[in-house]
């Protein structure tokens, strides 16, 4: 694991962004690149970022598929609070190349809620799986909506959304969390973790348990984030807010680590 710490959110967007381009450009195949993408307030500074490279010729989406992780269960496509509504108003609506066809969102009005997850999976694969996921966690480390206790080797389904997530989310909701749907459809940890590379924002001081818990805590399904620690190509980008919980020696190590990788 990798652990990439910014002085703050800004430079931890603009050097997720600067990797996610990276790798974008690099891909050789013919194959499209398989990118994973999050909704929520972590990723938005690295939409804008991707947002002006797009603009400026120094990343091109043409050949690039997307899967996002989740979406509420009940809410239809132009609602504001779907995650399709958000992904379009902050990234896709934006780029000049995006492809609409190589959009992938999970449809929270799909009449069968179980085959809509079922076919996502097997559509991912059908492209060879996902290159790079990224993500981002809640105060308690729950990955996507997989909230704690969700296994660690699951994939694509219907997820039950605890009272301290509708809580958190209500404040796009008029801060009532009665308007939070009860359900949502989501990756599985085991659908995130298949990828091959998973980067992972952390910032602000309300998620220094959760970067704790993913660095240094057990593995353990009580922190779905903490799955990460299993996969050879994992990576969390994180500010130093979010570094609050983190042993010294830990914190020294991966500044040491990432110091000497620049030499």
């Amino acid at each position: 694991m990798r652990v990439i710490i910014q002085d703050n959110y800004d430079k931890m967007s603009k050097w997720a962004a600067e990797y996610i381009a990276a790798r974008i450009n690099g891909h050789k195949e013919a194959r499209p690149f398989v990118l994973g993408l999050p909704t929520g307030s972590s990723p938005i500074g690295v939409y804008r970022e991707l947002i002006k490279m797009n603009r400026e010729g120094r990343v091109s989406f043409r050949n690039v598929v997307t899967f996002n992780m989740d979406e509420y269960v009940g809410l239809p496509e132009d609602h504001d609070q779907s995650y399709h509504y958000f992904m379009h108003d902050n990234f896709f609506g934006h780029l000049t190349d995006m492809k609409p066809e190589n959009i992938n969102i999970l449809d929270g009005m799909a009449a069968d809620p179980e085959e809509e997850c079922r076919k996502y999976e097997e559509k991912i694969a059908s492209y060879g799986g996902i290159d790079l996921f990224m993500g981002g966690i809640g105060v308690d480390g729950h990955l996507a909506f997989n909230e704690p206790y969700t296994s660690l080797t699951s994939r694509t389904g219907v997820r039950l959304l605890t009272e301290d997530t509708r809580i958190v989310n209500s404040r796009f909701f008029g801060n009532d969390p009665d308007k939070v749907p009860a359900k949502a459809l989501s990756v599985g940890i085991g659908t995130v973790t298949d990828s091959r590379e998973v980067l992972v924002l952390i910032s602000g001081h309300n998620k220094a348990r959760a970067l704790a818990a993913t660095v240094e805590g057990g593995v353990s399904q009580k922190w779905t984030c903490s799955a990460l620690q299993l996969h050879q190509n994992a990576i969390i980008a994180c500010d130093e807010a979010a570094c609050g919980e983190l042993t010294v020696d830990t914190y020294k190590y991966f500044l040491d680590i990432e110091k000497a990788e620049r030499l």
